[in-house]
């Protein structure tokens, strides 16, 4: 680390050597670590990977979870999901609860401790459904933790029932919700929003929210989508949000870094001119070890997506400050939608092999980071995936590695 702050500029090693001795990155130089390059960039890796490092050890965490899309009927008409459909589509989807109870029933059955549940804004669905799903999961798996529901629809269903988003959010509490999705958040920056989304849940409705739900008791993850119609600027700003909002609640668990998946994205099939393809290699990378800086000390978890990355892409992400893999998840099919084509589940033990390929050690943690089991001298049972794969395995890049040990 210290090689490469020395080859830095000096501008890019003041401010990295600032945030070392646990000054607050700015907005201003937060953009300018965005827009590193060649030994600038380097040393930007090198000081989030110390910081990874001083936050978490050499642990690296995973939740065995599954995610449930219970309807992709949407009509808000988001400009970059290729998940929604019209109820007329053949290939519209409604589960309804005792559909939801068997899929969560069944990664009980293979270890989960996590359902993630999340739809479309459904016209004819009631306001109390979400607290139907709610009831009939716990009613037969007390002790599931139940992450679900994205801001976007605790919009919804508070504007449906009529009740203020801290009344509705304490009704879900107490019907069973344990965590929510820090997701629609995209981009926090109106401008964006009304390209992404036409603005229909603006950044402060959002805020408002998630402030609400931590209010409440109920903990959130956080996002940033990227890499369409934004630019660093935008990152900057999001993240530092992201970061005024932790100093007052203290309620986000982690930071996920969304990349936009552009192939089947109407935003950029629509516009390829004005879209960009998702983010560069160095976009990606930066992302990860920006937020890490930034972020130090207020919200100590980054989350890589291995959905959006693939498994060797998130296996890069865990030198570049990422200290947890996200879900095993089973099922997924949002990411799936807009194009992307990493698969649908990477089980326990294949997570911890991806963990052990860096020298790293697994840890099996729930939805809000308390430790489950360490794989310090031992492996997580093997498992079939749940749903049967067509092509190679996702870990078959490992193969051009040589073992490395803890």
């Amino acid at each position: 680390m210290s090689a490469a702050l020395a080859s830095a500029s000096a501008p890019v090693a003041r401010v990295l050597t600032r945030a070392l001795d646990g000054q607050e990155v700015s907005e201003a130089e937060a953009v300018t670590l965005f827009e590193t390059r060649g030994a600038d960039k380097l040393a930007v890796y090198a000081v989030a990977d110390t910081l990874r490092q001083r936050a978490n050890g050499d642990r690296v965490t995973f939740v065995v979870n599954r995610n449930i899309n219970f309807t992709n009927v949407c009509y808000m008409g988001c400009r970059f999901c290729g998940f929604a459909k019209r109820a007329e589509d053949k290939d519209a989807e409604w589960l309804d609860p005792d559909q939801i109870v068997a899929r969560a029933q069944e990664a009980w059955d293979r270890g989960g401790t996590e359902v993630c549940i999340q739809g479309g804004l459904h016209p004819k669905m009631p306001g109390s459904y979400y607290r139907d799903i709610l009831l009939a999961i716990k009613s037969a798996l007390p002790d599931m933790h139940i992450h679900a529901f994205s801001p976007f629809e605790i919009w919804y269903g508070a504007a449906k029932t009529g009740l203020s988003y801290a009344d509705f959010l304490r009704d879900l509490r107490d019907c069973g919700l344990g965590s929510m999705p820090g997701t629609a958040a995209e981009i926090l920056d109106t401008e964006v929003r009304q390209k992404l989304t036409k603005n229909k849940l603006s950044a402060e409705k959002w805020v408002e929210i998630i402030r609400a739900a931590h209010g409440v008791g109920i903990p959130t993850t956080a996002t940033i989508m990227y890499g369409h119609v934004d630019a660093p600027r935008h990152w900057a700003a999001h993240i530092a949000l992201l970061r005024d909002i932790q100093k007052d609640t203290g309620g986000f668990t982690e930071l996920v870094p969304l990349s936009f998946v552009h192939t089947e994205s109407p935003l950029y099939t629509q516009n390829p001119g004005a879209v960009r393809p998702g983010p560069t290699t160095d976009e990606v990378d930066l992302m990860h070890a920006v937020s890490r800086i930034m972020l130090h000390g207020h919200i100590d978890n980054i989350q890589v997506s291995w959905t959006k990355l693939g498994a060797e892409r998130a296996r890069q992400m865990l030198t570049r400050g990422v200290n947890d893999l996200g879900g095993t998840l089973m099922n997924e099919s949002i990411s799936r939608a807009a194009g992307s084509t990493h698969g649908q589940e990477i089980t326990a033990s294949e997570l911890a092999g991806l963990i052990r390929s860096v020298g790293r050690v697994p840890v099996r943690r729930n939805t809000v980071y308390d430790t489950i089991e360490v794989y310090d001298d031992h492996d997580p049972a093997e498992i079939a995936p749940l749903v049967p794969r067509r092509a190679g395995e996702p870990l078959d890049f490992l193969k051009m590695f040589p073992a490395v040990e803890p």
